[in-house]
C-alpha cells in the first residue's frame, strides 16, 4: 500500500523557540480580550445604550425605595411568625437579606417584557443581558447559601460569578484559551492555569458532595442501636475517609491528571512523613485499636494516672475525657493502649465504693455492722439491689477497724462526693445510737530539771 500523501508539514519548533511561540500566542489573546473590552466601551456611549443602563440605574434606584419601604414590614411579619420551624426562619431572613435584588430582577425583567413588546428588540439589548446577569448572581447566591464552609462558599460564590458573567458576555472561549495557554509541562502532562481552576471547581464541587454525604450517613448510623457507640465512631471515620479519598482521586482524574506519575514521589514523601510522624501514625493505629477491640467506648468514666473522668468523644489521633471539675483532657490514643487504664463501666456501669472506720471497743460489734449497712442504704445513689455488706477487717490499737462496702451504678455522677455522704450517713447514725469513734489521745508530762 502506498503511503497517502498528506501535503506538506511544517517543521516542529526547536526547544528555544516554543517559549516565545507560547509568550506570542498569550499576546495575541491578550491583545483580543482587550480589543472587545474596548468595542464595548465604545458601545456604551451610544444613544440607545446609554439610556438603557440609565434605564437599569433607575430601577436599581427603584428597588433601594422598595427595599426601604417595604422592607421593616417584611421584618415585623417575619418577627410575628413564633411558632414556624428554624430553617423557616432561617430562609426567611436569607430572603430578606437580598430583597434589593429580588426587587431589581424582578422590575427589570418587567421593563424588557414591556420594551419588547412596544419597541425594536435591539433597543433592550443591554438591558437583557443586564437582566440575565442579576438573575444568575441571585441564584448562585441562593444555591451557595447551602455550602456550610464560609471559605468555601466565598470561593465558590464568586467562582461562580465570574463564570456565568463570561458565559453571558460570550467570552468563556477566549478566556479559556487565556488560561490554557498559561502553564509549564511536568513530566509528560502539561500543568496550565485552566486545568487548575477545572480540577479547584471539580474537586471542590465532590467534596461538597461528599460532606453531605458523610453527614447524613453518620446522622444515621448514630441513630442505630444495634451498633455498639465505638463501633459506630469507626463506622464513621472510615465512611468519611472512604468518600472524601474517593472525591479527590475522581476530581484529578477527571481533569486529566496521571495520578500514577505521583506515585513514586508519594512513595518518598510517605518515607519521609513515616521518620517525622512516627507518634501519629502510632496513635492513628491505637485509635483504630481501641474503636475495633472496643476496650473504651464514649461514655465509659476512666482512671489513667491522676485523671478520672468519663471519655467524651474518640478521635483519630487522641480521646477527650471530661472531668468532674469541668477540665477536658486530651489523651492521646497510644497512651490508652500502652498504660494501664481503669475502666470502671467496661462491662457495665457497676461500680463498688469501700470506706474504712474504726469504733470504740466498747460498742457491739453486730450493733456496728448493722447501722453501717442502714446508713449506706439511706443514701439516694446507694444501690439496694446490692446491698451494703460491713465487715470486721481488723483489731487496731485503740479501735475495732471495719470496711463498708456499697455499689453505685452512675460513676459519671462522681466518686467523692457519694463517699462522703455516706460518711456523713456514718456520723449521723453513730451519733444518735451512741457508737464512738475513737481518736489517738496523746499526754505530755513535764519532767523537772535534773
Amino acid at each position: 500500500m502506498e503511503p497517502e500523501d498528506t501535503g506538506p508539514q511544517s517543521p516542529p519548533l526547536p526547544e528555544t523557540e516554543a517559549p516565545a511561540a507560547a509568550a506570542d500566542s498569550v499576546t495575541d489573546i491578550g491583545l483580543n480580550l482587550v480589543g472587545q473590552a474596548q468595542t464595548f466601551l465604545e458601545s456604551l456611549l451610544r444613544p440607545w445604550n446609554a439610556y438603557q443602563l440609565a434605564i437599569a440605574a433607575g430601577l436599581l434606584l427603584v428597588a433601594w425605595l422598595l427595599r426601604e419601604l417595604l422592607g421593616p414590614r417584611i421584618r415585623a411579619w417575619m418577627a410575628a411568625r413564633q411558632g414556624w420551624p428554624m430553617w423557616r426562619m432561617r430562609i426567611l431572613a436569607f430572603i430578606h437579606k437580598r430583597i434589593m435584588g429580588i426587587f431589581f430582577v424582578l422590575l427589570i425583567w418587567a421593563t424588557v417584557w414591556i420594551m419588547r413588546e412596544v419597541t425594536w428588540p435591539s433597543r433592550s439589548y443591554m438591558l437583557g443581558i443586564i437582566a440575565r446577569l442579576a438573575t444568575a448572581w441571585l441564584i448562585v447566591t441562593f444555591v451557595t447559601r447551602f455550602v456550610h464552609s464560609p471559605i468555601m462558599r466565598t470561593i465558590l460564590r464568586y467562582g461562580a460569578w465570574t463564570y456565568v458573567t463570561l458565559s453571558i458576555t460570550g467570552l468563556t472561549d477566549e478566556t479559556a484559551t487565556l488560561l490554557d495557554s498559561i502553564g509549564f509541562d511536568l513530566g509528560g502532562m502539561r500543568m496550565s492555569l485552566l486545568l487548575v481552576v477545572q480540577g479547584f471547581v471539580l474537586v471542590s464541587a465532590l467534596l461538597i458532595g461528599a460532606r453531605f454525604l458523610s453527614k447524613t450517613t453518620a446522622t444515621r448510623i448514630q441513630k442505630n442501636e444495634d451498633i455498639s457507640p465505638s463501633m459506630r465512631v469507626l463506622v464513621v471515620k472510615a465512611v468519611q475517609v472512604l468518600l472524601y479519598g474517593a472525591a479527590l482521586f475522581v476530581g484529578l482524574n477527571a481533569v486529566g491528571v496521571d495520578l500514577t506519575g505521583l506515585a513514586f514521589l508519594s512513595g518518598a514523601i510517605g518515607v519521609g512523613l513515616g521518620f517525622g510522624l512516627q507518634k501519629v501514625v502510632s496513635n492513628l493505629v491505637s485509635g483504630i485499636i481501641i474503636l475495633l477491640d472496643k476496650s473504651i467506648k464514649p461514655g465509659d468514666v476512666i482512671s489513667l494516672g491522676d485523671t478520672f473522668g468519663w471519655i467524651n468523644t474518640l478521635g483519630a489521633r487522641y480521646a477527650s475525657v471530661v472531668t468532674r471539675d469541668g477540665k477536658e483532657y486530651l489523651i492521646p490514643n497510644e497512651d490508652l493502649i500502652t498504660n494501664q487504664v481503669v475502666n470502671w463501666s467496661h462491662s457495665d456501669a457497676y461500680v463498688r465504693l469501700d470506706i474504712h472506720f474504726g469504733t470504740s471497743y466498747g460498742n457491739d460489734p453486730h450493733l456496728v455492722r448493722q447501722l453501717a449497712t442502714d446508713a449506706a442504704k439511706s443514701v439516694d445513689r446507694v444501690l439496694t439491689l446490692k446491698a451494703p455488706v460491713c465487715h470486721i477487717v481488723g483489731f487496731g490499737d485503740s479501735s475495732v477497724d471495719y470496711v463498708l462496702r456499697f455499689w453505685i451504678e452512675d460513676p459519671t455522677g462522681g466518686l467523692t462526693n457519694i463517699r462522703g455522704n455516706v460518711f456523713l450517713a456514718l456520723w449521723d447514725t453513730f451519733h444518735e445510737n451512741g457508737i464512738s469513734i475513737p481518736f489517738p489521745q496523746r499526754e505530755v508530762r513535764m519532767l523537772p530539771e535534773g
